[in-house]
């Protein structure tokens, strides 16, 4: 009986303890708290790297619109070798852990108006190793009245000017798991008028020639 009564009491005495409570409690809702702040990096990462895929987009669309040589007797003429800076300006801007062009793709446009007043993609360059196809045609394809880019939000080209159209994609990749919000592609699509006359004839080879991005190719090199 005394062994019972003893057990009674300490049974009787942990009751009254509440010393332990806090603790319990903290135990309990830390997993929910540290879940919650690891969602909360991983989407502000998520969307640090929606911002840099726009800008990247957007920078490649500027530059590709200024590039060629200068020249005071001619139409500026744009050479393989600066579509090729172009891309490696933008691996260089998104920086080797991003791995742009491991797990993207970039697809640049010249948006033109043909003979017939038709807007069509006079040329098209590529290089990323994601295999995906533009969302708006291929080099040669004749585009609607409106121009290239989403129903409702098309661009046109001028007559005797061009338009420098880009579309970026990009694979995400989780910063502390895929359990959060997964692995999801990030678009971006941008487009600039050519700032100056530009030789529309074709795009020109330097000597020894440079390598030329055709869109048949999926790789991550860029130079």
């Amino acid at each position: 009986m005394n062994c019972f009564r003893r057990l009674a009491c300490i049974c009787a005495e942990i009751q009254k303890n509440l010393s332990g409570i806090a603790m319990i409690e903290f135990a309990l809702i830390v997993p929910f708290f540290l879940a919650i702040g690891l969602w909360g990096i991983e989407l502000a990462n998520y969307q640090l790297k929606i911002m840099k895929i726009e800008q990247i987009a957007a920078n490649l669309a500027d530059n590709g619109s200024r590039i060629g040589d200068y020249s005071t007797l001619q139409n500026r003429r744009i050479f393989e070798s600066d579509i090729d800076d172009l891309f490696v300006g933008a691996s260089l801007a998104a920086g080797a852990q991003m791995d742009l062009f491991g797990k993207g793709r970039v697809i640049l446009s010249s948006v033109e108006m043909n003979t017939a007043g038709k807007q069509y993609i006079h040329w098209q360059r590529c290089t990323g190793a994601k295999t995906v196809l533009s969302s708006y045609g291929k080099e040669g394809d004749i585009l609607p009245d409106a121009g290239i880019g989403p129903v409702g939000s098309r661009v046109p080209a001028l007559p005797n000017d061009a338009l420098m159209f880009v579309e970026l994609q990009y694979d995400y990749q989780p910063l502390i798991s895929n359990s959060f919000i997964g692995s999801p592609t990030i678009k971006s699509i941008a487009s600039y008028i050519v700032r100056s006359s530009r030789d529309l004839s074709q795009i020109y080879q330097t000597t020894p020639a440079s390598p030329t991005m055709t869109c048949g190719k999926y790789s991550n090199t860029v130079a």
